[in-house]
């Protein structure tokens, strides 16, 4: 990948972001013998929403994250960053409505007895004429989902949950969400997992991290660093030092200048505290959200309107702190009721026992919002005082049982998928392709795809392989969901590119 004359560079590539993409890539890069910098805009975390807060030796996530993937790529790079450190975890999780816990994936009687009989034989009937009379070519998460489980179910356990986490009705969300998060799942499928769950015919020993294969929703166990996700990241940055590289943090994008006849990017940097920065690389690659790359881009996108639209959803955490003993087995509760404002429920000690010091507990609610909204802008005080109502209010722990609290807020969590969003985020693509060769575009908000971590991974991965074989060879949008290319993670990359599925392109052409 080096190119004369590279005295005049300060990196060879410098990367924005120091979320799992990012990380990733420096790893990797650094591996290589790259000329690395990550930069990172919090003053004090890496990870992005991976990371694990620490609040006085009380760890939590930023929503929840299993290490599971059908990619051995990715396992194969979990492994090797963090060999010694990974926990077998059971998965557990309930869903809460009308005043009941169901448990996700449902079991059969457990759900008749909640429901009843009359309302379970109209999610049937629900579900019956949904086969019979499909809607064609759905375009909506309403339609999609009401597709796969029937009018009745999707009112039940899909409807609120869903329009608390995106703050939009159904009707306005891409049917492309639905179809990545439950795929595979219907409720057809559901019914048969859910029979043999009521009858204890599913049970099976933990996966081990490199099994690949099965239902991500149905799956009943994972993998987990024992100090939290953030464990791994820690861990990646701290290999990309020794390895030669910088992770540089309090660091925020200001300015992406390119050079076309020298093909050197010039990186404009700012720093809390006022001060500015300047790098020069042959490479960027971002992992920054669409919306603020574009903004930062010295040379405007035509596009950039199309950038401009492109919506997020973002949330706050309220870990609150209590004795031991006081929480719920559940990794997570998804609370679907609609007489409170919390959209899910951790358990951080059931993810992990390290979460805590011996003798208390975590417990963290997670509230969606948009940000500047009135949940954003609220003081923690009185965050932490809804918090503490509403999981009185659902049962869970008395309020008076919160010895602490504390608040995080994450924005730009959740790329929207709303009706427009795949042509916006088209046009910034070509657009980026076609003027900027060595503008390499990555990660969940990078690409504008709510995908989980190894997906972000994979994208990562095949962008160092095309930075150091010097050409694109392989084209990271074809990364789906499961971190998988054409099916097979890299080795699947290499066998499109054979069958000449894809046309290798050269970087610098």
């Amino acid at each position: 990948m080096t190119d004369s004359p590279n005295q005049s560079l300060d990196v060879d590539v410098l990367i924005i972001g120091a979320g799992p993409a990012g990380l990733t890539a420096g790893y990797l890069l650094t591996k290589a013998k790259q000329r690395v910098t990550v930069i990172e805009r919090d003053p004090v975390y890496v990870g992005g929403i991976s990371r694990t807060v620490n609040y006085k030796d009380f760890l939590f996530d930023i929503g929840g994250h299993r290490f599971f993937s059908k990619s051995k790529e990715v396992v194969d790079l979990w492994n090797e960053i963090l060999p010694e450190d990974f926990i077998d975890r059971p998965r557990l999780s309930r869903i809460f409505y009308g005043g009941k816990y169901y448990a996700y994936p449902l079991k059969a009687f457990e759900a008749l007895t909640n429901l009843g009989v009359f309302t379970s034989a109209l999610c049937v009937m629900s579900y019956g004429r949904a086969k019979l009379f499909p809607v064609k070519d759905p375009k909506t998460f309403h339609q999609w989902v009401a597709n796969q489980f029937g009018e009745k179910l999707f009112s039940i356990f899909f409807k609120t949950y869903t329009e608390k986490v995106w703050g939009m009705d159904c009707d306005e969300i891409s049917a492309d969400w639905a179809a990545q998060r439950i795929k595979g799942l219907s409720l057809g499928h559901a019914i048969v997992d859910a029979l043999g769950r009521s009858f204890g015919l599913n049970r099976k020993p933990a996966a081990t991290l490199g099994e690949q294969g099965g239902v991500k929703t149905l799956l009943e166990s994972f993998r987990y660093p024992r100090k939290g996700p953030g464990m791994m990241w820690d861990t990646a940055a701290g290999k990309i030092k020794a390895q030669g590289g910088e992770v540089r943090m309090d660091r925020t994008l200001t300015r992406l200048d390119w050079d076309a006849s020298e093909k050197v990017w010039t990186t404009t940097i700012s720093r809390s505290d006022g001060s500015t920065e300047t790098l020069r690389s042959r490479h960027v690659i971002s992992s920054a959200p669409i919306t603020e790359l574009s903004d930062a881009l010295g040379a405007p996108l035509a596009s950039a309107d199309k950038a401009k639209a492109l919506r997020y959803r973002d949330f706050v955490t309220v870990a609150l702190i209590t004795r031991a003993g006081r929480g719920f087995p559940d990794n997570w509760i998804y609370i679907h009721d609609p007489s409170v404002k919390v959209g899910r429920i951790q358990n951080f000690l059931s993810w992990s026992p390290e979460m805590a010091p011996e003798g208390y507990a975590c417990l963290g609610l997670e509230y969606f919002c948009f940000e500047g909204d009135g949940l954003w802008t609220s003081p923690d005080a009185e965050l932490i005082e809804l918090a503490k109502r509403e999981i009185d209010k659902i049962g869970l722990i008395k309020a008076g049982d919160v010895i602490d609290a504390s608040v995080v807020r994450q924005p730009k969590a959740y790329p929207v998928y709303d009706d427009a969003y795949q042509a916006n985020v088209e046009a910034v693509r070509q657009e980026v392709e076609a003027r900027f060769p060595t503008l390499h575009l990555v990660g969940r908000n990078g690409m504008h795809k709510y995908n989980n971590q190894d997906h972000a991974m994979m994208t990562a991965m095949l962008t160092v392989e095309n930075i150091l074989a010097g050409e694109r060879r392989y084209d990271v949008w074809q990364v789906n969901e499961d971190a998988e290319y054409s099916e097979a993670g890299i080795s699947g990359a290499e066998e499109a590119l054979k069958s000449e599925r894809l046309v290798p392109r050269r970087v610098d052409a």
